[in-house]
């Protein structure tokens, strides 16, 4: 059973190239942090990035996303990796932390991507273990991200939604589902979206991700630097016409537009969930 997280309504990532374009946001609900992007020296010193600190003074919740952990790799998690996220999560007040279900590292090489993990039984034996290392250390609750993928590997035996179902059973880890990600794999992979959110267990969704991409020859990219896409917003209505998640974020990494055309893009996703959220209040 999940004790309740809170509702965090529509974010966006925050990202120093446009900290004061964040700030300005109207209806800015909550952002998210790359954790590795934030100084712990500096936050063991109780000193925030400006921006950062001027948002949590109005009361806007920050969340730290991990983007290095590396959970579903054979090696249990670095200490020192985990006690950067607990202490961006103390300095930031955080209700959560998030992190990514991949591998990032093997044989001391970095990958410099996040890759998927082979859906199989040895595998989930092997994350399961590493997620409640990680769970012990953390102050907080922790969620996992799907990934995007350009492969799967033959050793899969279960679906993602059943692999991120045993996960939650085993664990109770949260999840931090991303639709665009989801969009991804239909296109790469043949995902049957409808198919895995029906498997998925909505009652452990801390948030949602969406993001945009292009297709070029065929094959999705998840660049992070494009405008959010119809079909990843048919996604999000479709989750959320499953369950209205507690908070939906728009992450931009790159290619920055022009400060309307990021308003606008929130305020696209906040339609999708002001809609599935009247939808549950009138019981259709």
């Amino acid at each position: 059973m999940h004790s309740p997280l809170p509702r965090l309504g529509v974010g966006v990532g925050w990202r120093a190239e446009i900290d004061t374009v964040v700030e300005r946001l109207p209806g800015l609900d909550w952002v998210e942090v790359v954790a590795e992007n934030l100084c712990t020296d500096s936050l063991r010193a109780g000193r925030l990035p400006e921006s950062l600190r001027l948002l949590r003074a109005r009361g806007v919740t920050v969340v730290p996303h991990g983007v290095a952990l590396g959970l579903g790799g054979a090696d249990t998690p670095d200490p020192a990796r985990l006690d950067r996220l607990a202490v961006v999560a103390q300095a930031l007040g955080a209700p959560l932390v998030t992190e990514h279900l991949a591998f990032v590292r093997a044989g001391g090489r970095e990958a410099g991507h996040l890759l998927p993990v082979p859906r199989c039984r040895d595998s989930l034996r092997v994350i399961a273990e590493n997620i409640r290392i990680a769970q012990a250390e953390l102050p907080v609750p922790l969620a996992l991200e799907n990934v995007a993928a350009h492969l799967a590997w033959p050793e899969d035996e279960l679906t993602e939604g059943e692999f991120l179902a045993e996960l939650v059973e085993r664990t109770g880890v949260r999840l931090l589902v991303d639709v665009a990600n989801l969009h991804t794999n239909h296109v790469n992979l043949g995902l049957d979206i409808a198919a895995e959110l029906d498997r998925l267990p909505l009652e452990a969704i801390a948030y949602v991700h969406v993001a945009g991409g292009v297709e070029r020859d065929g094959v999705w990219h998840d660049t992070h630097a494009h405008p959010v896409s119809e079909p990843v917003l048919a996604v999000l209505g479709e989750l959320c016409a499953r369950a209205v998640p507690p908070g939906v974020l728009l992450e931009r990494d790159d290619n920055f537009p022009p400060p309307a055309e990021l308003a606008g893009e929130l305020t696209a996703v906040r339609g999708v969930l002001e809609k599935a959220t009247e939808r549950v209040t009138q019981g259709v």
